[in-house]
């Protein structure tokens, strides 16, 4: 009798952690992470051309996220620091609503992501080697950041290198430009636009350059070129 009884004991728990680790529906994340770091298990990918939506496990808490489109898994683990909290979000190519998505500017496979000052979404990694053949009546980047009071609320030209490039977040789509010069650590300049540009594109920008912009979310520019057209447009990646 005590063997009957254990072994349906035996069969009850192993049922229930089957059934746990099916309700978790992805690996959990139990290392301890710095502050203000993000551990998530992923449990439901849906790609689209720009982006990866990803339905997220995060201790007990699922919801989810969209990272700039990357062959993702169920099961794999990514880390983040930054992202935008969009709520009531439409997807149009999806033709989906998400009462709640966060925009994750930094994912990762690994905890490690160095330094992940609250501010660091607001630039892009420094890109060494950039010659760009300024536009005649524009400024470059270094004059802009260097008299940054001249050119407030000021139409300006600037041509740079495209260094990253998320499209459609709170009805804009957010451009950051280098173009090899810069003031200090200041060498990457945001840029919103309804045109749509590509990572490693070469492109001038005329728009209006606002001073001490924060747009919640910790997403805070000291300067920013807002409302900006795209023009001449050349593709650096191969065809």
């Amino acid at each position: 009798m005590f063997k009957k009884h254990f072994s349906l004991f035996l069969a009850i728990l192993s049922a229930g952690i089957i059934l746990s680790s099916c309700n978790r529906g992805g690996n959990s994340v139990s290392e301890e992470l710095p502050e203000g770091m993000h551990g998530v298990s992923v449990i439901e990918v849906v790609q689209t051309s720009n982006y990866t939506y990803l339905q997220v496990l995060e201790n007990s808490t699922k919801y989810w996220i969209a990272i700039t489109a990357r062959e993702v898994k169920p099961g794999d683990v990514l880390y983040y620091t930054d992202a935008l909290e969009m709520k009531d979000f439409h997807s149009k190519e999806l033709n989906r609503d998400f009462p709640l998505i966060y925009f994750v500017q930094d994912p990762s496979t690994s905890p490690d992501m160095g330094n992940n000052s609250k501010n660091s979404h607001t630039t892009a990694e420094q890109v060494s080697g950039i010659e760009i053949e300024h536009v005649e009546g524009g400024s470059t980047l270094a004059e802009i950041f260097s008299n940054k009071d001249k050119f407030s609320e000021k139409k300006v030209l600037v041509r740079g290198l495209v260094v990253k490039f998320n499209q459609n977040i709170m009805g804009k789509n957010w451009v950051h430009i280098q173009d090899g010069t810069g003031d200090g650590k200041n060498y990457d300049l945001t840029i919103t636009t309804q045109d749509v540009v590509k990572t490693g594109d070469i492109a001038t920008f005329e728009g209006t350059v606002y001073l001490n912009r924060d747009f919640g979310s910790g997403y805070a520019y000291d300067i920013i070129m807002e409302e900006a057209k795209a023009t001449d447009i050349k593709s650096q990646q191969p065809e």
